[in-house]
């Protein structure tokens, strides 16, 4: 007889409300029994039919342990009425009706079989993960439900979340289990103890575990820790404390062979010391904890900004799931809880995760939606972020999965058969067209699990060889260790992490299958079998499905022999020295990550670098085969800021990266001068001219518009002022050329030829005085006209100049033979009557040479100066 559980007080309630609606949402505290019992209930109810009930879980562990213990509550094996399936394991018969799944799986199965025939209900479980692939399970079994399903029951369960949401948009019913928890007395790390420098999460997992056993607890003990790699680290910490106590110390992870996890979760003759992941956090109750120990860390689902694909990422927890967490030790008595990090830390992290829908990448989900047809308008359980979309939208364009307007092309449908992300996916069917399926599926396998490279191991080694692509070097590595029979100790003498190698070759197992049953495209068959019969190198197709993955990735070393990489799109970043890609000038930047700089180093702490990790060369030729729309020549004109010139070029360019440029030989004059003009405009107009000029001719202009205004004389404003900075600068290329033009002179030739006269009228730029000398009139915003001269260069003037047709006169600026003013006035004929005798006296004394006529009205001036040469 099963042991009874919380949930089981609610079944009733929850098989009516699935009988009565076409949904219902459960909520029940981590240890009701929701997942193990609701599934069960369904099928006892008739509810799913002839049919299955498909049990979504986050995780292959839950999946795989819930089945197990469901087969056992019901008396038998897994694979009969109870099975499951998960990626490259699979136990279920023609008898399973009730099946668990990984979320991912169901997705797959709706590309294959939209309406999802045979099975006639979907469980949800733990669905406040908000993982990305449960927000669309929930969104397209909605729509099914909506369309061709009605018949279809849908359950959602969670552990934490509001329910509310989630019922209104399934319009359904809810049905809340209040489940048995025990006190979890919760304790944290004192902050001195965090404040510690030499503190290690490992040495803390040890000190806690054996103060928990030192205070007599009586049963197993679960440790929470973020990944395989902690794990090992702890466990190497407990290692001889465990020999001498008698206690067991085991791993469970979801890279763990199935028989260990079992040895893990079930009970065992010795008391135990779990060291886990989060896939300990919900889902199955393991019996026998009584005590948990918290690092409140996870490796998170993320995806590289770089490259997009799913990437794991350590971070804290949210307090719903360290609450989640501590209540592992509260199922079956009251239990305790270490918190390996301080009260306030808990109280500043959010109540629960992001979900993934608002901060993952789309590019895989909106390709399975465009799979279903279900574009535009597809109604989400919380909508993706507009920019997000917006950039997986872009992706799939550019990798051909997708046409202009969204639908699915036949590239596209090809790379929906295949379970990776749609970048992995276009390698590997490149690779396939041209003859290389088996390899492409290798490489994909590489780039989508785990680093097979042990870096630790690497680090001090010397420089692997030059080669074309660091993904051709690992696919090298990965075959050295096939041939090693993938031994552990052998793998580890390579520099080869044996999990990851063994992860890759089940990936690459199943790729290849894929790939070999996913018809070649006729064009491209033609390709490859033409490759197979010349007997062409498949490092060459490989290469090219490369860049077929990463056509926004392309890159050109900023010099010959650089390891700076300038990238399309702008920005620019570094090969890793670890990179075997060291000669080839273009490459295609796979892999990388951001690195902060170290703030101590000299000129050091201005920002993060961008450091490319797996790099894979690429030619022109190969952008020409496969992206010849992105490669256009151009003839360019840029400014040299040092030379101050403009520079014409002719470029090739791949999008807006710059592959080739040479010296333009006939550059277009118009580019040029335009070009010169913007940066001459930028520099300002008054650059361009001698000192006071340009204001000096815009008085002058301001004068004569002011005084005759029926002329049509108008100043001229900035719009004027650029137009004959433009007129300057054809036939030109530099600001030294610009500055000898006389821009002073090309306004003026922008003016009609009536007003130019009526300007030359009205007011002239020079004045002739009566011995031949010419004396320039300054014009001033505010002031009237004046001009400067000697005293006798105006001999033989009986009354002052006047201008603006004798309406204006002038200022007289006279001046002693030493150039200082001896007088300024309007009124010359004032000036010999009633200054000049007296000054006539003082200056003959002064300047005895000088000729100081008694009536200089009638004097004869002195002849002008003549000009030095």
């Amino acid at each position: 007889m099963p042991l009874q559980l919380p949930i089981d007080e609610v079944l009733p309630d929850i098989v009516a409300a699935a009988r009565a609606g076409p949904a219902v949402v459960v909520e029940a505290p981590p240890g009701a029994g929701k997942t193990t019992r609701v599934p069960v209930a369904l099928h006892a109810a008739g509810l799913a039919g002839r049919g299955e009930v498909v049990v979504l879980e986050p995780r292959r562990l839950a999946a795989r342990m819930a089945a197990r213990r469901v087969a056992e509550e019901l008396g038998e094996r897994p694979g009969e009425t109870v099975g499951y399936q998960v990626r490259f394991d699979e136990v279920a018969g023609p008898r399973t009706r009730i099946r668990y799944v990984t979320e991912g799986l169901l997705t797959r199965r709706l590309l294959s079989e939209p309406t999802l025939p045979g099975v006639g209900a979907v469980v949800l479980d733990e669905f406040h993960e908000r993982h990305l692939q449960g927000d669309l399970a929930l969104a397209f079994l909605r729509r099914l439900q909506r369309t061709a399903r009605p018949d279809l029951k849908l359950v959602a369960m969670s552990a934490t979340l509001d329910a509310a949401p989630v019922a209104r948009f399934l319009g359904a019913a809810s049905v809340r289990s209040e489940g048995r928890r025990f006190d979890v007395a919760v304790e944290y790390l004192s902050p001195e103890e965090a404040a510690r420098p030499d503190v290690r999460l490992d040495g803390l997992v040890a000190r806690a575990v054996r103060r928990l056993h030192r205070e007599g607890i009586d049963g197993d003990v679960l440790v929470f820790l973020p990944g395989a790699a902690e794990i090992r680290w702890a466990r190497e910490a407990l290692g001889a404390w465990a020999a001498e106590a008698g206690v067991d110390v085991l791993p469970l992870h979801g890279d763990l062979p199935a028989e260990e996890q079992d040895r893990a979760v079930r009970p065992g003759p010795r008391r135990k010391v779990i060291l886990s992941t989060n896939v300990a956090e919900t889902s199955v109750t393991i019996e026998g904890v009584v005590a948990v120990v918290d690092s409140g860390l996870a490796r998170v689902a993320s995806h590289s900004p770089w490259s997009g694909l799913p990437t794991l990422e350590v971070k804290k927890v949210s307090r719903a799931s360290a609450a989640q967490r501590a209540g592992r030790a509260g199922r079956t008595r009251p239990g305790r809880a270490l918190r390996l990090y301080t009260r306030h830390d808990h109280d500043a992290r959010p109540e629960f995760d992001v979900p993934e829908v608002l901060r993952e990448d789309l590019s895989e989900t909106l390709l399975a939606l465009a799979g279903l047809g279900a574009g535009e308008g597809f109604e989400w359980f919380e909508p993706p972020p507009p920019p997000a979309l917006e950039a997986a939208r872009t992706l799939l364009l550019r990798l051909g999965a997708v046409g202009p307007g969204g639908a699915l092309t036949a590239t596209g449908r090809r790379m929906l058969g295949l379970p990776l992300h749609p970048r992995l996916a276009r390698l590997v069917v490149e690779a396939a067209d041209r003859g290389a399926p088996e390899e492409g599926a290798l490489l994909a396998a590489l780039l989508g699990e785990r680093d097979l490279r042990d870096r630790r191991a690497l680090e001090g080694a010397a420089l692997p060889p030059t080669g074309p692509s660091d993904l051709l070097e690992l696919a090298h590595a990965f075959e050295e260790a096939a041939r090693a029979r993938f031994d552990p100790d052998r793998l580890r003498r390579m520099g080869v992490n044996p999990g990851a190698a063994q992860a890759v070759e089940r990936s690459r197992r199943q790729l290849a299958r894929l790939a070999r049953a996913h018809p070649v495209r006729p064009e491209r068959g033609a390709r490859a079998a033409g490759a197979e019969s010349t007997g062409a190198d498949p490092d060459d197709a490989l290469l090219a499905a490369t860049l077929a993955a990463y056509p926004d990735r392309v890159g050109r070393r900023r010099a010959p022999g650089s390891d700076e990489i300038v990238l399309v799109g702008g920005g620019s970043a570094r090969l890793d020295p670890a990179s075997v890609v060291r000669e080839a000038p273009l490459l295609v930047a796979v892999d990388a990550e951001e690195r902060r700089g170290d703030r101590r180093a000299p000129g050091a702490g201005r920002g993060a670098e961008v450091r490319v990790r797996i790099a894979s060369a690429v030619t022109q030729e190969l952008l020409l085969d496969l992206v010849p729309g992105a490669l256009r020549y151009e003839d360019a004109v840029s400014w040299n800021a040092a030379a101050e010139r403009v520079e014409a070029t002719e470029r090739l360019l791949y999008e807006d990266l710059v592959l080739e440029e040479t010296r333009a030989q006939r550059p277009d004059p118009e580019r040029v001068a335009a070009r010169l003009a913007e940066e001459a405009l930028a520099a300002g107009a008054r650059a361009f001219a001698p000192e006071g000029a340009l204001d000096r001719l815009l008085a002058r202009i301001a004068f004569a518009a002011e005084h005759a205004p029926e002329t049509g004389l108008a100043p001229p404003g900035e719009p004027e002022l650029q137009a004959a900075l433009r007129d300057a600068a054809q036939g030109r290329r530099s600001f030294g050329e610009l500055r000898e033009a006389d821009l002073p002179a090309a306004l003026l030739g922008r003016l009609e030829p009536r007003a130019r006269a009526a300007l030359e009228r009205l007011a002239p730029e020079r004045l002739v005085l009566p011995g031949g000398r010419s004396a320039r009139v300054q014009y001033e915003p505010g002031k009237p006209p004046w001009i400067e001269s000697r005293l006798q260069d105006f001999f033989g003037m009986a009354q002052g100049p006047a201008i603006a047709g004798g309406r204006v006169p002038v200022v007289l600026h006279l001046l002693a033979p030493n150039q200082r003013a001896v007088q300024v006035t309007t009124d010359l004929a004032g000036f010999w009557d009633r200054h000049y005798p007296a000054l006539r006296r003082e200056l003959s004394r002064r300047y005895p040479r000088h000729a100081w006529p008694e009536d200089p009205r009638t004097a004869q001036p002195p002849a002008p100066r003549p000009r030095r040469a």
